[in-house]
């Protein structure tokens, strides 16, 4: 089996030809896509592995802070690359300004919902500036539905991989598939959220926003990093 560090290795050198300048539109798409297959595979991997030494893949917990311009846009991303990414949050304290989301998963699920959250809020701040609202059409209104079009065509496109790589995975050493592996992670997981938050209630749907960015966001959803990790690069607000 190949290195830990050689796969993320692969992933960086894809992502770096998706973005360099030089590439097209659909280059840098069929880069992407490749990079955040490569990411599921190596979660994938890391938990059939944990399934014969548990040392390998450990259940834990983490708290993200969340402030600066749009929040509640950044808490909708974060809330949703958690569910895509097997994991439970929960906002545990809001103070002005400032937002603490508990985050509860096996470290690779945890390091990659951190990797993501932190890549995908640079791309969606840096490509909702781009975007131009209709005539007539309120600059807050284009920017509020370019993001909901572009996070939930990102929870999408991070399912169908997820799934598309627990289908491809072959059985653990134990001869258990890889589906029952993630449901007794689940499981897990699930467990440890209750006990640590057994009044904490189930998050209603996400509601539905409308304005001419919408279409935009997905479509710049379809084209984004889904592994990109930025070492050293804060999380920057979006200003308007």
């Amino acid at each position: 089996m190949e290195p830990e560090n050689g796969k993320l290795a692969k992933i960086r050198a894809l992502l770096a030809k998706a973005e360099d300048p030089a590439a097209s539109p659909d280059e840098a798409q069929v880069y992407f896509a490749k990079a955040a297959e490569l990411m599921a595979k190596y979660g994938i991997e890391r938990a059939m592995l944990a399934e014969s030494d548990p040392n390998a893949d450990r259940p834990g917990d983490r708290m993200i802070v969340v402030e600066g311009t749009y929040a509640s846009d950044q808490l909708h991303l974060l809330g949703h690359l958690a569910h895509a990414l097997h994991c439970e949050s929960l906002k545990k304290s809001v103070t002005r300004g400032r937002t603490e989301v508990h985050l509860f998963g096996y470290e690779s699920d945890l390091d990659r919902v951190e990797m993501l959250f932190t890549s995908l809020l640079l791309q969606m701040f840096n490509g909702v500036r781009q975007g131009r609202p209709a005539p007539g059409e309120k600059l807050i209104t284009y920017r509020k539905a370019w993001m909901a079009g572009f996070i939930l065509r990102i929870h999408e496109r991070l399912q169908e991989i997820e799934a598309r790589a627990q289908q491809e995975a072959p059985a653990a050493a134990s001869g258990r598939s890889a589906e029952l592996v993630l449901a007794d992670r689940k499981s897990v997981i699930a467990a440890r959220f209750a006990a640590a938050y057994p009044d904490a209630r189930t998050p209603s749907g996400s509601s539905r926003r409308r304005g001419t960015g919408l279409d935009a966001g997905r479509a710049a959803a379809n084209r984004a990093d889904l592994g990109q990790t930025r070492v050293g690069q804060r999380r920057r607000a979006l200003t308007s």
